[in-house]
């Protein structure tokens, strides 16, 4: 199984950090975004892996390749366990890379893709969104296997926030399994199908190649992977699964932030002083907030 990671966007929710940097180089917990990504393709047992990156995304290609002066740099200063790390970076898996010209959207954006995958099955996982537990993958492909058909992996969320996802209409055939009947993208929360929001990985057909190309151009002349979904209902059967783990949409300033102090709690090396300083931190916001009502 290939893997397709879209990195092309430009990030401007992150402005102006990411006026240079692209936003899935962006760290979390001391490393990148799109590091976490790879290595969920790899626990999932994908050792071929397409970036499909832009114009300023150079530091992703750097990021996976070798880096000689830093490896000998750390190999005379004897510093084993970061010699080791950086190694194992470019040791992941074969990954490769295309550019998208000029960003059309998520659809246009795994078009680029067609040629590295051919007529396989592949995962398509956005290069900003982390699922930590590593577990989404596979049950998109044993689901795949069972149904022999694309899957998409959604959380339930919020009604309010509906209007900022894709959002399918399904029926449930099994627990945690949907039989899509359609999908929205970013509809007014009045009229979401449901509370289902896709997020961030796929199992695609081959089928999908063939009709991204003839699916119109929307707004801002962005081809929207959901309009050729919705095209693919119309000769192969698609399903949705609900995710089991928290994911974070490290697009956004709020789930980036989320997402390293999670993880970040979790550790042994930051966990516990973290907390105290969390501790900290918010007992003196509360103080500062209550001390004026009370006067």
């Amino acid at each position: 199984m290939k893997a397709v990671i879209p990195a092309a966007g430009l990030g401007t929710r992150f402005l102006p950090a990411t006026k240079e940097q692209p936003k899935e180089m962006l760290p979390v917990v001391g490393k990148p975004v799109i590091q976490y990504v790879v290595e969920e393709a790899v626990d999932a047992g994908v050792d071929d892996v397409l970036v499909v990156t832009g114009r300023g995304k150079r530091a992703i290609e750097d990021h996976f390749d070798r880096s000689a002066e830093l490896e000998d740099l750390l190999e005379r200063a004897g510093n084993t366990e970061k010699l080791r790390q950086v190694r194992q970076i470019s040791e992941l898996a074969d990954v490769f890379y295309v550019r998208q010209g000029r960003p059309r959207g998520l659809g246009h954006a795994v078009l680029c893709a067609a040629p590295h995958t051919l007529d396989q099955p592949f995962f398509v996982m956005l290069g900003d969104v982390i699922v930590p537990d590593n577990n989404v993958l596979p049950r998109l492909q044993e689901i795949h296997e069972k149904y022999g058909a694309s899957v998409i992996a959604v959380e339930p969320v919020e009604r309010e926030y509906v209007s900022r996802y894709g959002v399918i209409a399904g029926r449930e055939v099994e627990p945690g399994v949907w039989e899509v009947t359609d999908l929205v993208e970013k509809p007014p929360a009045n009229e979401a199908p449901s509370n289902l929001a896709i997020f961030g990985r796929y199992l695609l057909t081959p089928k999908v190649m063939e009709l991204l190309p003839h699916v119109e151009e929307g707004r801002g002349g962005e081809i929207q992977l959901t309009d050729a979904l919705r095209d693919l209902l119309k000769h192969e059967e698609v399903y949705a699964v609900t995710m089991d783990s928290t994911g974070y949409d490290t697009g956004n300033i709020l789930s980036w932030l989320e997402a390293n102090v999670s993880l970040a709690l979790e550790t042994e090396e930051f966990g516990s002083q973290l907390r105290d300083s969390l501790e900290r931190v918010l007992g003196g916001a509360v103080t500062e907030s209550v001390e004026p009502r009370v006067e």
